[in-house]
């Protein structure tokens, strides 16, 4: 495992009487993408602004390359911030925009060349360096802005809401630019956003966080497919859930009934460690993860329940279909339009839901 990059140590922060970081401890590795991730107010600027030294912590230690920067002012930090609105200098050249950390540092003139030089190619902008930001499209603004922080060597680059500037597409596409990027150079990126997709492409592994509180970090596959709370699992994507109590445990796997299914049926799922028949429990299960049929037979599934079509919405690359399970449960699921030989069912047409017990995630109260 990689040495620690960036040391959090039961980190907190007020804003007034508000709590904006509460005991905060994070580990992140030398070289990975990390991503916090949460709504506003959940802390996460505050956690991107203490590290940067813009404010300091109430309690607890922030360590950089295994050294405090606690009183440390920012441009004494090995780190650098790239901001939301890229804050290029508009009558500078990209070169210029680029070389500016590095004259205001006294670095000599045929070192800042060589350096800007180098700096263009990491970011493919090779060609361009006479240019103004207006003479610029978005993402090329960005990776500007990716330039002027990476040509002063930084051991942590620290990215706040990289691509909020951006229209949809070419946000998509810088996603995938940007973690790029970060393989390149090899250095450490901490991105704060509240996109989730943006954090699942981009990250290493994420950490999301709620009202200043670290509910969950793990790999972006970890995240999505075993959310350890509601909050998480509503949060990360879209998710159907069911409110039950646990009837039976039989290893890794537990029965849950609830009120809201038709009569007779329940699902299996897998168990969270500890929990106990009677528990009260939530299954959380994935629209992509459920199968439909007009077939009542569980043909390998461990799961099926009954449904009638609500709603069949045509999204291009797959249809989302909306479904009622009795008069108080709607879920959601989503079927790709090519290559898996799944029917299409209209609005009022009965249908029958299968998965497997392994695909939903039971969260115990």
């Amino acid at each position: 495992m990689a040495e620690p990059s960036v040391e959090l140590r039961e980190v907190s922060k007020r804003h007034g009487d508000t709590l904006a970081v509460d005991r905060l401890s994070l580990t992140i590795r030398r070289g990975e993408f990390f991503s916090i991730l949460g709504p506003s107010g959940s802390g996460k600027t505050t956690t991107l602004r203490m590290l940067a030294g813009f404010e300091s912590p109430d309690a607890g230690d922030i360590l950089i390359d295994g050294r405090s920067v606690r009183g440390v002012p920012p441009n004494r930090r090995p780190v650098n911030l790239v901001f939301q609105t890229y804050a290029l200098f508009p009558h500078l050249t990209v070169a210029g925009n680029i070389a500016f950390g590095l004259e205001m540092r006294r670095v000599p003139r045929a070192d800042i060349a060589a350096r800007v030089q180098e700096a263009l190619d990491m970011v493919r902008l090779q060609g361009k360096q006479d240019r103004l930001p207006a003479q610029l499209s978005g993402g090329e603004q960005q990776r500007v802005a990716l330039a002027r922080a990476l040509v002063n060597r930084p051991a942590v680059l620290l990215l706040d809401e990289p691509l909020g500037a951006l229209d949809q597409q070419l946000r998509a596409d810088m996603q995938v630019e940007l973690k790029t990027i970060q393989e390149r150079v090899g250095l450490t990126f901490i991105c704060v956003t509240h996109h989730q997709e943006e954090a699942l492409t981009m990250s290493d592994r994420v950490a999301v966080m709620q009202q200043g509180r670290l509910l969950q970090v793990g790999s972006p596959r970890d995240i999505y497919e075993a959310p350890q709370s509601a909050f998480v699992a509503g949060f990360i994507g879209i998710s159907n859930s069911l409110a039950g109590r646990i009837e039976t445990v039989n290893g890794a796997r537990c029965t849950v009934r609830a009120a809201d299914l038709p009569s007779g049926f329940s699902v299996v799922a897998r168990c969270p460690v500890g929990a106990g028949v009677g528990a009260q429990a939530t299954v959380v299960l994935r629209p992509e993860r459920i199968h439909l049929s007009a077939d009542v037979q569980l043909n390998g599934y461990d799961n099926v329940l009954p449904a009638r079509v609500s709603k069949a919405i045509y999204n291009g690359s797959e249809t989302q279909y909306v479904l009622a399970l009795s008069d108080r449960l709607s879920w959601q699921v989503r079927v790709p339009n090519i290559g898996n030989g799944q029917q299409r069912f209209q609005p009022g047409t009965p249908v029958f839901l299968r998965w497997h017990a392994d695909e939903a995630v039971v969260l115990s109260e």
